[in-house]
């Protein structure tokens, strides 16, 4: 924990994204702390969230282009394997899952799950390396986990939710789409309660998705935080126990979050 800082004030720090926005009194700036994000309102941007998912996302196509340029039919190497490995992974579950034609489903659902895990992954860093880089460099705040930022788990989960609808709009048609949430479950005598039902559904979707990741990894993170808070002795004793089982939460959330979207997705591709 860094000296001279209370340990309200060192989570309230760990928590706080690195913001850029239109402050009412600053202009165009950093926000310098919370209450300055807070004031600077909707149109605010999280730029650690943004330059770490971004960087993330950019990290994962190069390794998996290079690894498809370089690929052999003859002795694979380590990372080939590891990778194929992966890709197999999710295309038995898109298959077991999704019985329809569409030759985008697999793809995104790679992409669905690297991506998560690897923004997941960053949970691992212990908690004051990359924050303390960044101080140095005269950055107030730097949240390195992108899973831990709302705006970037509901980013993710109304993408997910457009193309639920856009869909269901082209398999059904739109008055296909529009039967389907005004007609069940009871039948057209009861269209006010069925649209009332299934646009709560509908709506939940992407709500749910996008508050089981976040609440998950916040919650991990939380835990890094004052795990750091302890004696140095007592870090070492609870961090490594802590971060090996949370290897499997974070792996775990990024095949939910992958899942879910398949099992959304073939919903909208079937007909009733």
């Amino acid at each position: 924990m860094a000296s001279g800082m209370s340990s309200a004030d060192y989570i309230q720090h760990h928590l706080t994204n690195l913001t850029y926005g239109n402050h009412p009194v600053n202009g165009w700036s950093f926000a310098e702390s919370g209450q300055q994000a807070a004031e600077m309102g909707f149109m605010a941007i999280n730029v650690d969230s943004m330059a770490w998912s971004v960087g993330l996302g950019i990290f994962f196509i190069l390794l998996f282009s290079r690894v498809a340029k370089n690929a052999t039919t003859g002795v694979p190497s380590g990372t080939q394997n590891f990778i194929e490995m992966i890709i197999e992974f999710v295309d038995d579950n898109v298959k077991s899952v999704f019985h329809h034609k569409n030759a985008i489903i697999a793809p995104m659902a790679l992409t669905i799950f690297v991506w998560v895990f690897l923004m997941n992954l960053m949970d691992l860093i212990p908690v004051d390396w990359i924050p303390s880089i960044a101080a140095a460099s005269g950055i107030h705040f730097m949240k390195i986990v992108p899973s831990t930022d709302l705006n970037v788990t509901l980013g993710m989960s109304i993408a997910v939710f457009v193309l639920i609808i856009f869909y269901s709009i082209q398999q059904k048609g739109i008055m296909g789409f529009l039967a389907e949430l005004s007609l069940q479950p009871l039948g057209k005598w009861a269209l006010p309660f069925n649209l009332f039902l299934e646009l709560v559904g509908l709506i939940a979707k992407p709500i749910s998705l996008a508050l089981r990741l976040f609440g998950n990894m916040y919650a991990g993170e939380m835990i890094f935080i004052l795990i750091a808070l302890l004696p140095f002795w007592a870090q070492w004793l609870l961090s490594v126990p802590w971060a090996l089982f949370h290897i499997l939460i974070i792996t775990l959330q990024a095949f939910i979050f992958m899942v879910l979207t398949i099992v959304y997705l073939a919903m909208a591709h079937d007909h009733h």
